[in-house]
């Protein structure tokens, strides 16, 4: 039986399913033009793990002095959320409990769940920077089904990333594809969908003895 809904973040929640390299980078570019990409992608992935703290990674990328203020516009200013999500949440909210998994700096993630109202709709959020790993490591869904005290199969996760889903699969999560572009189906994960809207009849029309 159908008892957590579970959403990854960037791309589902919130618009831009790559905020590194779209969002991110270009923001840093813009006060710093000489920053080097592939270093601070680096340098995100570090602070996504928890490795080095969200002051850390704007010293790294040469804004020390513009902290906490550049962190904070870079939240406010670039990330949108996916206008679907509330409409989609609320309903779903009433019928399961809803939880986040996601790759993120925890600083960035605590501020963004406060900013939006998001801990007032999820029980349960497991984010990298916290727990030290990333999807699509096995681990981090580990650790996602023991807070939520649930079987796999009573689990249902929504992502934009097929490799992430591929992997919870196998554990015996319920994958539920988030497919925006509409590339070419995969067989191993049949249940897809183009946008947020489409998510409450997918699990009506495939769940419906929940």
């Amino acid at each position: 039986m159908i008892q957590w809904i579970v959403f990854d973040v960037m791309g589902v929640i919130f618009g831009d399913g790559d905020d590194v390299k779209n969002l991110l980078i270009p923001f840093i570019h813009q006060r710093k033009p000489e920053a080097n990409a592939e270093f601070l992608h680096a340098t995100y992935r570090l602070a996504s793990l928890g490795l080095i703290s969200s002051f850390e990674f704007w010293k790294r990328a040469g804004l020390e002095e513009e902290y906490p203020a550049v962190e904070t516009k870079y939240l406010d200013t670039c990330l949108k959320m996916n206008p679907q999500f509330l409409e989609v949440a609320g309903p779903l909210g009433s019928r399961f409990r809803l939880a986040i998994l996601s790759n993120d700096v925890k600083e960035w993630s605590a501020y963004v769940r406060r900013k939006f109202g998001l801990d007032r709709l999820f029980q349960v959020a497991v984010i990298s920077g916290e727990v030290g790993v990333r999807k699509p490591a096995a681990e981090i869904y580990r650790i996602l089904l023991d807070r939520l005290q649930a079987k796999a199969e009573d689990c249902i996760f929504i992502d934009d990333r097929l490799p992430n889903l591929l992997i919870s699969k196998t554990l015996g999560i319920i994958p539920v594809w988030l497919a925006k572009e509409n590339p070419p189906p995969d067989p191993e994960i049949p249940q897809r969908i183009q946008n947020l809207s489409e998510l409450p009849d997918l699990i009506e029309n495939n769940f419906s003895n929940t």
